[in-house]
């Protein structure tokens, strides 16, 4: 991984300070459960640890972020999509809307909506991996990831096109992770990113997502003095933060935005809990 611009200065007034969970230095091979864990197996293997940072109010920045400079970018997006429990109508009616706009705002030629996942603010206590027992919604997710690493990125375009799809052997692709409210603005748990130029290969640790039928790797992220943190209040339905997960370009461009759930500290109380629908869309650009 390789940083292509100058990191930014720290956020700028108004931010909010709020604790974020990184990895504990000295944590190797991380493994995680997104389902639950056979009995005697903890659901996460290693200790993470909450770092208050401030974290800059991203519309209130004085230039638009981009998708292939910060890494992220929010738009506005509305949705046809009723029924977010309906998986048929989100795969008819929601997959295409996302892969409109991820080309909107990638630049690519071709896109495609592989999976998604709704999550829900409704447990008690600390925030961790979001975690969901049998039958439950998962809650937001508040360690700091990737969705992808080198090797599952790259691995993500077979499966997705199949073994034998013919994209040229050196077509650039991007995956992209497109972040929308599915109930009203959410002021509980928003989601943070971090800026693109100020991440260094040394800061991503490759960690297991163990599912009921395979076993996916992601990276999650050490501390350092250099990460920047926005995010955006009171993200509405009509918006999509589209965030960088992966691009197979290796320079010039932003290639991956860790991110997390994080507690906002003057969350009004009785605010309704966030309710949030997640997607991933591979892009190719040749």
């Amino acid at each position: 991984m390789t940083r292509a611009f100058a990191i930014a200065a720290p956020p700028s007034p108004p931010t909010v300070r709020a604790a974020l969970s990184y990895l504990a230095p000295g944590e190797r091979a991380p493994v995680h459960y997104a389902f639950e864990p056979p009995p005697g197996t903890p659901w996460e293997s290693a200790r993470y640890e909450a770092r208050t940072v401030d974290i800059g109010d991203a519309r209130r920045w004085d230039h638009r972020p981009s998708v292939h400079r910060e890494g992220f970018e929010l738009w506005d997006a509305p949705t046809a999509l009723r029924d977010h429990g309906d998986e048929d109508e989100i795969r008819r009616i929601y997959y295409p809307e996302l892969e409109a706009l991820a080309l909107a705002a990638t630049g690519g030629q071709r896109a495609y909506v592989f999976d998604h996942l709704v999550r829900e603010n409704m447990q008690a206590g600390e925030l961790d991996f979001g975690r969901a027992a049998r039958g439950q919604t998962a809650a937001p997710n508040a360690r700091i990831h990737n969705d992808y690493t080198e090797r599952s990125g790259r691995r993500r375009l077979a499966m997705v096109l199949g073994e034998g799809a013919d994209t040229g052997a050196n077509a650039r692709y991007c995956i992209v992770n497109l972040w929308r409210s599915l109930r009203g603005p959410v002021l509980d748990t928003p989601l943070a990113v971090c800026d693109a130029r100020g991440i260094d290969a040394s800061d991503l640790v490759e960690a297991e997502v163990r599912y009921p039928r395979r076993t996916g790797e992601i990276y999650v992220v050490l501390p350092s003095q250099r990460h920047r943190w926005w995010y955006y209040p009171g993200m509405d339905r009509h918006e999509v933060l589209v965030f960088k997960q992966y691009d197979s370009r290796w320079s010039g461009v932003a290639r991956l935005v860790p991110h997390a759930a994080f507690a906002h500290p003057d969350a009004p109380a009785g605010a309704p809990p966030r309710l949030s629908i997640e997607a991933r869309c591979l892009v190719l650009f040749d």
